[in-house]
């Protein structure tokens, strides 16, 4: 088994707000996968004291070890136990029901012995890979932020209208009932030689510079590592800039990436 993670903050002035992790059992048999991208507020005013990078970190914790112990849970009774303790760690001194509240989007990949499956759950847009023995590779997405009008998220007041509601797109917050939203499965575990996990800044590699297709990023990521595909997204960003090209949302974003070899 290969395990790679790396995790880059999109700018030295801020705090990372990603939060990446793999847990692998002392049996051996199996491992938990967890990525996590804070949502960044546009303001220090989202009635939480604590801020993003603390949420990303109790609400991952949280992931890795329910995920781990209680087998019996899926992976989204995993996501709303996770989310419900997380809101419990902060109830009585934050404001939970703020439209900006600490939230994040959550990759969640658990998978057991040769004769278990690989589950799997994505929320918001991080972005899940399934590599099969052969080589195709099936990307995991919950695409309902790219399916808005572009007019819809110009603002941030528009954007916070579509948040967690109906209509919209869905993050986990403080309501535990989003996990139903996210997009979750399994596969047999004979048929999946890798899973990798990105945060949207990683992502950019192929769906903001086409530098190549999800079974190229694959590739990428196992000859070069996860910090190989972050440091080119990071170039070309640089290049980007140089010639004054339109890049959304910011020109540089947090990015991590998790690759794992079964």
């Amino acid at each position: 088994m290969r395990i790679e993670l790396a995790s880059s903050p999109g700018s030295p002035a801020r705090p990372n707000e990603d939060w990446v992790s793999v847990s692998l059992p002392a049996s051996g048999q199996g491992g938990t996968l967890v990525a996590l991208d804070g949502v960044t507020p546009p303001r220090d005013d989202a009635g939480c004291v604590h801020g993003v990078p603390w949420f990303t970190a109790r609400l991952g914790g949280a992931l890795v070890e329910l995920s781990g112990s209680r087998r019996e849970l899926t992976l989204r009774d995993v996501l709303a136990e996770s989310i419900r303790r997380t809101a419990d760690a902060h109830r009585e001194t934050c404001d939970l029901s703020h439209v900006r509240t600490p939230q994040a989007t959550v990759v969640l990949v658990r998978w057991g012995g040769p004769d278990r499956d690989v589950e799997y759950l994505v929320l918001s847009d991080s972005t899940l890979l399934l590599e099969s023995p052969e080589g195709a590779v099936r990307p995991v997405l919950d695409d309902r932020l790219d399916r808005l009008p572009h007019e819809a998220l110009r603002t941030h007041a528009s954007a916070d209208a579509l948040r967690n509601a109906e209509g919209g797109f869905f993050t986990a917050a403080a309501d535990p009932s989003v996990a139903l939203r996210a997009v979750a499965g399994s596969v047999p575990r004979g048929g999946v030689r890798s899973v990798v996990a990105l945060t949207d800044g990683a992502s950019r590699w192929v769906d903001m510079f086409a530098e190549g297709d999800w079974a190229a990023c694959v590739a990428l990521l196992r000859k070069e590592g996860a910090q190989g595909l972050i440091d080119r997204v990071r170039e070309l960003e640089v290049a980007a800039q140089a010639r004054a090209a339109a890049v959304r949302w910011k020109l540089h974003d947090d990015a991590s990436a998790v690759f794992a070899e079964l």
